[in-house]
């Protein structure tokens, strides 16, 4: 649908789309939401109704203005919240929302009011549920994703883990415990509850725990070399996007090769950024690859893929196109992963 307002001069129109934009806002949280009533008062100033009501399914009205006669609402509510079509009474007009095909609740307009104004009235609000419906939809994947990462613990690798550990028992009992407090440590910031965002030291803590797990695992054919500016141990991080990259680096780049391999961890601030690079001399890959990878072109069943366009895709709805990931790579010459994010962005706070 398409709003058309007529802005009370034109000359400035600017705060007709002021007034839009607050009723929206006012609307995210949907018709029964915390701020509907200001939305209401909103929209009855916007269009001039002498009086407006809004409503969900439930029919518990928020009016502003002047209400309607309360029997014939109503009548007329009740008629058209069970047709979902128009239904007008006396000086009362009620009409259905519809968001996405399904009927979200009504809108009721009181006064000598045209269908087409009080239309133009009911698709502002349909617009705005729509857009909050989709932020919030947004939002579950989001977190759904976060919580899929959380919960993606390689089997193979903790079955590896554990096995070293426990031949290491007996013979060196005091590096078993250590890495018996390494794989702890693991597993609560993998898997336990945590805000939306971290600081670069929690994530640079994450990894160094993973890779002393990955050292006992795979032994001299893996050599690790972690560095970080301090400068950059507060910058806040949306959690788990370094971890992902660094088993990405080992499980894809590493193990596929023969004899020994490096993985290295290195942040550092350029300016006003934080830059982060994740860095294996391992079997690379196509750069057509990684540019697939990174565009979301890639199958369900490709791991790597799907663990560099996670993160990619995170950071990018965080702080915008201009920051994510950036893939270096070629066959047989390693592959390089380039976080970029700024050192400070409003509301991302660990």
């Amino acid at each position: 649908m398409t709003v058309h307002l007529r802005p009370a001069s034109r000359a400035d129109p600017l705060p007709v789309l002021a007034a839009a934009r607050r009723i929206t806002d006012d609307l995210r949280d949907g018709l029964a939401g915390t701020r509907a009533r200001r939305a209401a008062h909103g929209l009855r100033r916007l269009f001039g109704f002498p009086g407006l009501g809004l409503t969900d399914l439930s029919g518990s009205l928020l009016w502003s203005g002047r209400p309607g006669p309360d029997t014939v609402v109503a009548t007329v509510l009740d008629g058209v919240l069970h047709s979902e079509e128009a239904g007008s009474a006396a000086d009362v007009l009620v009409l259905p929302l519809h968001v996405h095909d399904e009927l979200a609740g009504a809108l009721l307009v009181v006064g000598d009011v045209r269908d087409a104004v009080a239309g133009q009235a009911a698709d502002l609000v349909v617009q705005a549920l729509e857009r909050g419906r989709l932020e919030a939809s947004a939002d579950q994947a989001a977190q759904a994703e976060l919580r899929a990462l959380r919960a993606e613990m390689s089997p193979h690798f903790v079955y590896n883990a554990l096995t070293v550990i426990a031949s290491l028992v007996r013979s060196d009992p005091d590096r078993a415990r250590d890495l018996m407090l390494d794989f702890a440590d693991y597993t609560r910031y993998s898997l336990a509850r945590h805000g939306e965002y971290t600081v670069v030291a929690e994530e640079f803590r994450a990894i160094e725990t993973y890779l002393a797990l990955q050292r006992a695992v795979l032994g001299e054919r893996l050599r690790v070399q972690v560095r970080v500016a301090p400068e950059i141990l507060a910058v806040a991080v949306p959690y788990l996007v370094l971890e992902p990259l660094v088993e990405n680096a080992i499980r894809h780049g590493i193990e596929p090769r023969s004899g020994t391999g490096l993985v290295q961890v290195h942040g550092q601030a350029e300016g006003n950024d934080c830059v982060i690079f994740v860095e294996d001399d391992g079997v690379g890959m196509d750069p057509k690859r990684a540019a697939d990878i990174l565009a979301g072109r890639t199958g369900e069943d490709d791991a790597a893929g799907m663990g560099l366009a996670n993160v990619d895709r995170r950071l990018r709805d965080v702080y915008g196109a201009w920051y994510g990931l950036t893939v270096e790579t070629e066959v047989g010459a390693g592959t390089r992963v380039i976080v970029r994010v700024p050192r400070f962005q409003p509301g991302v706070l660990p």
